[in-house]
C-alpha cells in the first residue's frame, strides 16, 4: 500500500522506558504518589458500558467557573497533547509553518508532520530558555501556529510574563499562539507567565493545561484548553469523537473538589522541595543546569549522554535520554533523591571531560 512518505519516515512517539522492580522510573514526569481514595471511588462509579459525554459538559462547566470564562471557551481532550494535535490540524496544512523552540516537547515535530505542515524550529538560548526574539524574527507569512512551552520540556525553564507579552506584541493576531503550560502547578518563580491571566488581552491565544502531572491522572489521559470559542470549536471538529472517557472525566471532577485539590497541591509542594534538594545537590557537584520549574531537571550531558545514562541505570535510575543533547530526570519518590545524586556524582567523577563545559563547570 502507498503511504504518505513523511508519515512513513516519522518515528512514533516513544514514552519513557519502564524501570525494573528495584529501580526508579524517572523518565516520564509522572506523579510518584498513589491516587487519592476519592479519585478511585469516582473512577469505580463510571458506567463503562455506556459512551461518555462527548462534550465533557460537567467538567467544562467546572473549568470555566475556575478560569472565569464561558463554557464555550473551554475544551477537554484526551491529554493536552491531543488538543494540540487538534489545534494544529485546524489551523495549519500543506505549505503552512508551525514555529516552536528546540529542544522542546518531543511530540511537537510529529504533531506538525501529521497535519501536513512544516516545522520551523528556533534553538534555545544557552541556558535552555526559549529565544523569543529569534522566534519572533522567524515568523513568516506562512506561519499559522506558534507553540510556546513553559516550563519547557525537557529543559524545565520558564518564559516570564514580561517576555511573553513582548513576544505577543510582535505576533500578528492572525497567527494562533499555543501556550503549553502542562507543568504550571510546579512553578515557583513569581515572574513566570500565567496564560490564563492573559486570555482577555490576546484574541489569538490558547492555553493548554493537563491533569496528568500535578493531579496524578497521567494514566487516564485528560487535559484541557482555554481560549477563543471559535478556535476551540474548530479543534472539536477535528477530534476523535468520544475520546475522553467517562472514568477520566469523573476523575478530573474529583481532583477539583476542594479537599482533594488541597491534598494534591501539598504533594506538588513536596515534589518542589525534592526538586530543590536535587538542584542544590547537582550544583554542589559542579553541574550547570537551568533553574528547574517543572517536576524535572535537565542535565546537558552532550556527547556523553548515552554513557551518562548507563551510569544512572547502574544506580537504579531510569531517566529520559535525549542523545546527544542531555538527560531529563523527573522528581520522584523521596527514596530516589539520594540515588539520583549518587549517580550524577559518578558521572562527574568519570565523564567530566566528555560532558563538556555546557554541563559541568
Amino acid at each position: 500500500m502507498t503511504l504518505r512518505p513523511e508519515i512513513a519516515a516519522l518515528a512514533p512517539y516513544r514514552q519513557g522506558r519502564p524501570a525494573a522492580a528495584d529501580a526508579f522510573k524517572l523518565s516520564s514526569n509522572e506523579s510518584p504518589f498513589a491516587p487519592l481514595p476519592s479519585v478511585l471511588e469516582a473512577i469505580a462509579a463510571a458506567h463503562i458500558n455506556r459512551y461518555p459525554d462527548g462534550a465533557a459538559t460537567a467538567l467544562r462547566v467546572r473549568l470555566a467557573e475556575r478560569s472565569g470564562v464561558t463554557v464555550d471557551e473551554v475544551h477537554v481532550g484526551a491529554g493536552s497533547v491531543s488538543i494540540l494535535h487538534q489545534l494544529v490540524q485546524a489551523a495549519a496544512g500543506i505549505g503552512d509553518e508551525v514555529l516552536y523552540a528546540w529542544r522542546s516537547f518531543e511530540a511537537y515535530p510529529g504533531v506538525v508532520t501529521v497535519a501536513g505542515a512544516t516545522s520551523v524550529t528556533v534553538s534555545n538560548l544557552a541556558d535552555g530558555r526559549h529565544d523569543l526574539d529569534a522566534m519572533a524574527a522567524a515568523l513568516t507569512d506562512r506561519t499559522r501556529v506558534v507553540i510556546v512551552c513553559t516550563p519547557n520540556n525537557p529543559t524545565s525553564t520558564i518564559v516570564t510574563g514580561r517576555e511573553f507579552e513582548a513576544f505577543m506584541a510582535k505576533v500578528p493576531e492572525t497567527i494562533l499562539v499555543v501556550l503549553d503550560e502542562a507543568y504550571r502547578e510546579f512553578v515557583t518563580d513569581p515572574h513566570a507567565v500565567d496564560g490564563l491571566q492573559l486570555l482577555e488581552r490576546y484574541p489569538n491565544l490558547v492555553v493548554l493545561r493537563t491533569f496528568s502531572k500535578a493531579y496524578g491522572l497521567a494514566g487516564l489521559r485528560i487535559g484541557y484548553a482555554v481560549g477563543p470559542s471559535y478556535v476551540l470549536e474548530a479543534a472539536r471538529a477535528t477530534m476523535i469523537a468520544l475520546s475522553v472517557t467517562e472514568p477520566a472525566q469523573r476523575a478530573a471532577l474529583a481532583v477539583l473538589e476542594p479537599d482533594a485539590e488541597e491534598q494534591l497541591l501539598k504533594q506538588v509542594a513536596e515534589l518542589v522541595k525534592r526538586r530543590t534538594v536535587v538542584r542544590d545537590g547537582l550544583i554542589a557537584q559542579g553541574w550547570h543546569l537551568p533553574e528547574p520549574q517543572g517536576n524535572f531537571v535537565w542535565l546537558a550531558t552532550g556527547e556523553a549522554t548515552a554513557a551518562a545514562a548507563e551510569v544512572l541505570e547502574a544506580h537504579g535510575i531510569v531517566a529520559r535520554v535525549f542523545a546527544p543533547d542531555g538527560i531529563r530526570i523527573s522528581i520522584g519518590e523521596a527514596e530516589s533523591v539520594d540515588k539520583v545524586l549518587a549517580a550524577t556524582a559518578e558521572v562527574v567523577a568519570t565523564l567530566r571531560e566528555d560532558v563538556g563545559s555546557a554541563g559541568l563547570g
